[in-house]
């Protein structure tokens, strides 16, 4: 736009960008929808697999949290903000939203076990099934961060044909597996926790 207004054309000619350039705007066009469905269809797909709301909106509450490895990451190679970026905070929102589904289940699977042994009376019972269900799920989710993390290491010291583009994708994988395994195993069974104690109303 700022070169449009400095450049003085005749009044039979236009100025028209092309290339790259183009691609690369029609891209950003397309990701204006493709993120808000992909968000959307995340949402209805958490919803079929927990029927409950409230965890539902916990993942994705959460799921920002999640992205802030990503942009660090981002920030220290001094990449900008691009279709290969935003393409790699997709598939990492996806990630994210496996590790908080996972972990939902866990903390699920360790209340039924106290109750059924009729172990779940007091907000300190409560603490305890949180806590065994984040030890259970701690050993998948430290194997899941290092294989995929370790798969996209080759990736960010790549080198020839497109290996700038595939580095801008998994950038911000890289440095979101880690935000999102934290807030897996620390925010995640923290919510969970205090919501567990208000529906089921502990002391």
């Amino acid at each position: 736009a700022a070169i449009a207004k400095a450049v003085d054309l005749p009044g039979a000619y236009t100025l028209s960008w092309v290339g790259q350039y183009q691609v690369m705007e029609q891209a950003a066009k397309r990701l204006e929808l493709v993120i808000p469905a992909v968000i959307l269809l995340i949402a209805l797909l958490l919803y079929f697999n927990f029927k409950n709301w409230v965890e539902v909106t916990i993942i994705l509450l959460t799921l920002p949290l999640s992205l802030v490895g990503g942009f660090w990451l981002i920030y220290w190679l001094n990449y900008k903000l691009s279709v290969a970026v935003a393409v790699g905070f997709i598939a990492l929102a996806g990630v994210a939203a496996e590790f908080g589904v996972v972990m939902l289940l866990y903390l699920d699977q360790a209340l039924l076990r106290r109750q059924a042994r009729d172990a779940l009376r007091t907000w300190h019972d409560l603490q305890l099934a949180v806590i065994e269900g984040t030890m259970l799920r701690l050993r998948p989710l430290a194997m899941t961060l290092t294989l995929v993390v370790g798969g996209l290491l080759p990736i960010m010291f790549s080198h020839g044909a497109g290996a700038d583009v595939m580095k801008r994708i998994a950038a911000p994988m890289v440095g979101g597996m880690f935000s999102a395994a934290l807030l897996a195993l620390l925010v995640i069974p923290a919510l969970y926790a205090l919501w567990q104690k208000r529906r089921l109303g502990l002391r």
